[in-house]
């Protein structure tokens, strides 16, 4: 039924659609096989109609069509458009229409891949440093897209459109870059800058380059890691969270039982997203974390609350998909994985529903409380070290000073003050 509507519209607007007129057809398969419902899919070739028109308008080629031209409709054209009907004058539906058509013209190779506006130098650079930390070091995609990024501003900054040559370099072009580019940022910001400079010049100086001036060259930034108390919710905080989903809707399910991954397990937004089905084992108890930061295999306990959570989500809310991601999404596109920014979403909805919105936004405070809980139930720093998958227990001693029972019996009384 859908597929008929479709091509009836597409049979009517065919001579609407400029530039886009031999394309249409494959749009709307696209929308189709993305699961957009026919009413969205409608909308969304009347935004390509209009879209292609001014296309046609300005001559602009296919092959021509990027960002830029995107944005340059939006925010150039859309504000004074004078266009006949139907032209969709929406900016958020035309955003998201005109996105999707992006994306299906690269898939179809009719534009090429988005380019990078640097030169063939730093681009090669960049590439063979991300080889670097994926193959060597090992580092996350989220570590490694900040490391490529302070160093891509650092190489564009030096040596612009021309080649690198870091024998040129001074030691106070490093520190001036350093400073400059923190001027304004919170000290761990500051910090992260010069570590991408300092990891970079490392990756030159295997390659035979003698960077060790320039490295020494990197300011540090004052902080102490152990300054601050660790962030957590209390127990009624937490028994409000959980409490707040609505477990009579596919999506309240799937959302439920993501926040019990996090709240039972202490896991990470990406290692909950990246969850497949084949790492639960359901007669073992035990789930695997294929995906983790520090890129290790690992197996933990499967705990009651949370793999009930999971069984309902999959018998009654899980819906049919060939995806064997264990959360998947429940509106278009379908058939694809949840991503972190989907989890990061559903705890941010949660706080917002039990009231806590005011004081948390991220997911990362409830795995500092899963550290905290289990320190007051009188767990050892082996063992949260092991199931909060730290790689060095001097990671977890910061939930030692959260620990108020065990540090006042070891407090020394204030001198003068009678014990």
């Amino acid at each position: 039924m859908i597929t008929q509507v479709i091509s009836e519209v597409v049979a009517c607007n065919r001579a609407r659609y400029g530039a886009l007129e031999p394309l249409v057809g494959a749009f709307a398969e696209y929308l189709v096989r993305r699961g957009y419902a026919g009413v969205t899919v409608g909308n969304y070739l009347q935004c390509a109609s209009h879209f292609g028109r001014w296309l046609t308008s300005q001559r602009i080629a296919l092959d021509h069509i990027d960002e830029a031209t995107l944005h340059r409709f939006l925010t150039v054209h859309l504000p004074v458009c004078h266009c006949y009907k139907p032209s969709p004058r929406t900016l958020a539906n035309l955003r998201r229409a005109l996105r999707n058509l992006l994306r299906m013209l690269r898939a179809e190779g009719v534009v090429p891949p988005r380019s990078t506006p640097v030169s063939v130098f730093v681009n090669e650079e960049l590439q063979l440093f991300d080889a670097y930390l994926q193959d060597v070091q090992g580092l996350a995609p989220a570590t490694r897209l900040y490391r490529l990024r302070y160093v891509r501003e650092f190489l564009i900054a030096r040596f612009g459109w021309g080649p690198i040559a870091l024998e040129c370099l001074k030691p106070e072009e490093i520190c001036r870059f350093v400073t400059d580019r923190a001027a304004g940022c919170q000290p761990r910001t500051a910090g992260i800058i010069g570590d991408c400079l300092r990891s970079y010049l490392r990756f030159r100086r295997i390659h035979g380059q003698p960077t060790e001036p320039l490295i020494a060259a990197v300011p540090r930034v004052a902080y102490w890691r152990l300054a601050a108390l660790p962030d957590s919710l209390t127990d009624s905080e937490l028994a409000g969270l959980v409490s707040s989903f609505d477990h009579t809707c596919p999506t309240g399910r799937r959302d439920y039982a993501i926040v019990r991954c996090l709240v039972d397990l202490g896991l990470r937004a990406s290692e909950v997203a990246f969850i497949q089905l084949d790492d639960l084992n359901w007669r073992e108890g035990t789930l695997r974390i294929a995906k983790a930061k520090a890129k290790r295999t690992t197996l933990l306990p499967l705990p009651l609350e949370t793999g009930r959570a999971i069984a309902d989500y999959l018998r009654f809310g899980r819906p049919r998909t060939e995806s064997r991601a264990l959360f998947v999404r429940h509106r278009a596109p379908h058939d694809e994985p949840v991503g972190p920014s989907l989890v990061r979403n559903a705890v941010r909805c949660a706080y917002a529903r039990c009231g806590l919105a005011q004081r948390w936004t991220g997911t990362h405070v409830l795995r500092h409380s899963v550290a905290s809980r289990l320190l007051r139930e009188g767990a050892s720093l082996k063992d949260i070290a092991d199931l909060l998958r730290h790689r060095n227990v001097n990671t977890t001693t910061i939930y030692v000073k959260v620990d108020l029972p065990r540090l006042i019996t070891v407090a020394l009384p204030w001198p003068g003050r009678r014990t």
